[in-house]
């Protein structure tokens, strides 16, 4: 009766639609769920996020797995999980993610969330990638590590910038810790959103440095097509 007094207050929203969901177990309506754009990259091997990484790193994986596009759904959804507090929705989603990695069987130890700067993650109040991280590690059974890599130089928003802009914006700004723990591992790198792959490189550059490392890339969305 009290849950049920709470939702009559404080109705659970869509974090997509904006629509009331009765109930209170998920964050995303079953009409938002069927309508995601979603990519299908997961079981090709020569995708477009793997093409974009193509002479640049040598990734074991890489898909996303919905389009983001401006003022899409999923730009809404992830709108919610940055700016807006909704965390529960970087979870949902990340069981989503999760379940695509199973389809292909992808070997996961770790997963590392792309990290903020300790400034940036101050002023919104948690690294939203994380939460993403999370709903992987909590379908896949594996280990989220939010600490071995580090953004050391607080840089500007990517969101305006160009594609040489967005490389330049973030060249060779994260450093790498526990290099022993991370030594052998097949290591997920997750983020929110894949636009020119500036970011992923730079942290693939880093954590390159592990002996015997194996690195993947996944995220929710991507604006490649």
């Amino acid at each position: 009766m009290f849950r049920a007094f709470i939702h009559l207050i404080y109705p659970n929203v869509c974090a997509g639609c904006g629509s009331v969901i009765p109930g209170d177990d998920s964050v995303i309506c079953v009409r938002c769920w069927a309508n995601l754009p979603r990519t299908y990259q997961c079981k090709d091997k020569n995708n477009r996020t793997v093409k974009l990484f193509w002479g640049r790193i040598n990734v074991e994986h890489a898909f996303t797995s919905f389009v983001y596009t401006k003022g899409g759904i999923v730009q809404h959804m992830i709108h919610e999980l940055k700016y807006r507090g909704n965390t529960e929705v970087g979870v949902e989603l990340g069981v989503e993610l999760a379940k695509e990695i199973r389809k292909i069987e992808m070997p996961v130890d770790i997963v590392i969330p792309v990290p903020l700067h300790p400034k940036k993650e101050k002023i919104r109040g948690y690294n939203q990638s994380l939460f993403i991280a999370e709903g992987i590690s909590n379908y896949l059974g594996c280990e989220v590590d939010d600490k071995s890599l580090k953004r050391t130089v607080h840089t500007e928003s990517q969101t305006r910038k160009g594609k040489y802009e967005r490389w330049e914006n973030v060249n060779k700004i994260f450093k790498l810790s526990n290099l022993d723990k991370l030594e052998g591992k097949h290591v997920l790198l997750v983020d929110d959103v894949i636009t020119t792959g500036a970011t992923i490189e730079d942290c693939f550059i880093a954590l390159s440095e592990v002996k015997d490392i194996k690195i993947s890339v996944v995220a929710l969305a991507s604006s490649v097509l």
